[in-house]
């Protein structure tokens, strides 16, 4: 089975999507990565990044219903994929993994 390997830009976008389920867009993805991780964020930069989690499979997009608040025009919702879910179910094992073995180096009453 191939690995996948996300950045951590990509992992964060990824999560957000997932957080969202069926109403992931631009503006509510780039506005909660920067409410919850406190990083200065544009909306390009999330834009890149979504473009390239779907690219590889971990995302589709649809075009939602137009709504008044935006003058009519159409939504492109994110949901993640089975791919996207188990990328990130692997990548929480590895970090868990990782956490694991750096707490048995300093010890169990010592913080990183």
């Amino acid at each position: 089975m191939k690995r996948y390997y996300l950045g951590e830009f990509e992992e964060v976008v990824l999560l957000t999507v997932a957080a969202f389920r069926d109403n992931a867009y631009l503006i509510t993805i780039t506005h909660e990565i920067i409410e919850q991780t406190g990083r200065s964020v544009r909306l390009n930069q999330v834009h890149a990044a979504l473009e390239r989690l779907e690219d590889k499979g971990m995302l589709r997009s649809k075009m939602g219903n137009a709504s008044e608040e935006r003058g009519g025009r159409q939504k492109r919702l994110f949901t993640i994929t089975a791919l996207g879910r188990r990328v990130l179910t692997e990548s929480q094992q590895t970090r868990q993994h990782l956490w694991n073995l750096a707490k048995a180096t300093f010890g169990k009453t010592s913080e990183i």
